[in-house]
């Protein structure tokens, strides 16, 4: 919205009206609206929260012991998605496509996990809406977004997928590129919304995510910067960088109260919304593959779980003492905070990786 006060300031006249044009400022700017936002609203939110929910989130009565975290209200997600949207509304350019696709997809998925945690707390039941309901929801979104990404993307890369390490490596898939990027989001929002069990677990991963897709996206919508990276020149996807840096900001004021002891869980609402957010980034700057390598601690929390279920089910015994896979650690006796920032640092580690992609080609 602000990126129009450009018109006070002509093109090459200079100005303070200026600075609006460049994505590195208004990527700056998003990052602070969306954090100031966080502190501001944080504890009235959390405050309603209480108030509306009264028992909080159900806990199951099985698995490691969070009885001290009764009455902790969820949906703490809906901090993170108010300054999120907030503050892209205000700093991106609302005719680029793309911020409305991820954006679009991102509200999308929130409103399925909201319609999830909200049955969860009428019903002081861990089981909310059926999951084929959500899933199902969920497929027709990423379908959606997968098909306008391919409208929007030019004739040489339209219906391709990249393969990482190799220039000019593409995998043509027409319109199965539709159900590859279904595959994408939805398994990502999914990966992310099984992380999230412990105090700061799934949001710290996400930020750091978040900035490394801001960073691809930046440089893969910047023709100087992709011709010399050997990577695919993808127009218009440099303005995502925008929308990820609200989202670290919106992220990190929901960190402050999230932070052990938590005093408000992000809930499915959150969960599920950023890991969708993160999946279609990933379909809109043909970095699909690199998802896999960047977020790969959620990789390994959805395959604990479909492994653990896989053998269970074969065998009647367990791979894990408990799935997901930093549950098992809980039960081997890792603090919680030891596993969240363990956990962190692996995130880090792998997102280094990540970006060695743009240039090991």
């Amino acid at each position: 919205m602000l990126y129009w006060l450009t018109n006070l300031s002509p093109e090459g006249a200079g100005g303070v009206f200026n600075l609006f044009r460049y994505i590195t400022f208004r990527s700056g700017m998003a990052f602070f609206t969306a954090l100031v936002f966080g502190f501001m609203f944080g504890r009235p939110l959390i405050n309603w929260l209480r108030v509306k929910q009264k028992k909080g989130q159900p806990l199951r009565e099985i698995g490691p012991d969070h009885f001290a975290k009764a009455g902790t209200p969820t949906m703490g997600g809906l901090l993170i998605l108010s300054a999120l949207t907030v503050s892209t509304l205000l700093w991106a350019r609302l005719d680029n496509g793309y911020v409305w696709i991820v954006l679009l997809v991102t509200l999308g998925f929130a409103a399925v996990g909201f319609a999830d945690d909200y049955a969860k707390v009428t019903k002081q039941h861990h089981a909310g809406v059926s999951g084929r309901v959500r899933m199902g929801i969920g497929l027709g979104i990423a379908a959606l977004a997968s098909a306008a990404v391919m409208a929007m993307q030019p004739a040489g890369l339209s219906g391709l997928v990249a393969l990482p390490f190799l220039k000019d490596a593409m995998i043509p898939l027409s319109y199965g590129f539709i159900l590859f990027g279904m595959f994408v989001i939805v398994g990502a929002a999914n990966a992310v919304n099984l992380t999230d069990g412990l105090d700061g677990l799934a949001i710290g991963p996400v930020m750091i995510a978040s900035a490394t897709f801001g960073i691809i996206a930046y440089l893969v919508g910047n023709a100087n910067f992709a011709n010399y990276l050997g990577v695919h020149f993808v127009p218009g996807t440099g303005e995502i960088a925008v929308f990820t840096a609200a989202l670290i900001g919106g992220g990190l004021g929901f960190l402050w109260y999230n932070a052990p002891p938590a005093a408000v869980f992000m809930g499915d609402t959150g969960s599920l919304a950023l890991g969708g957010a993160l999946g279609a980034i990933a379909v809109c700057i043909k970095h699909e593959i690199v998802l896999a390598i960047v977020g790969g601690l959620f990789v390994v929390e959805a395959l604990s779980v479909i492994i653990q279920v896989m053998y269970f089910k074969r065998t009647g015994r367990r791979v894990f003492l408990m799935a997901p896979i930093h549950h098992h650690f809980e039960k081997k006796g890792w603090a919680e905070p030891q596993i969240v920032i363990r956990f962190w640092i692996i995130a880090v580690v792998l997102a280094l990786i990540g970006l060695s992609t743009l240039k090991l080609r």
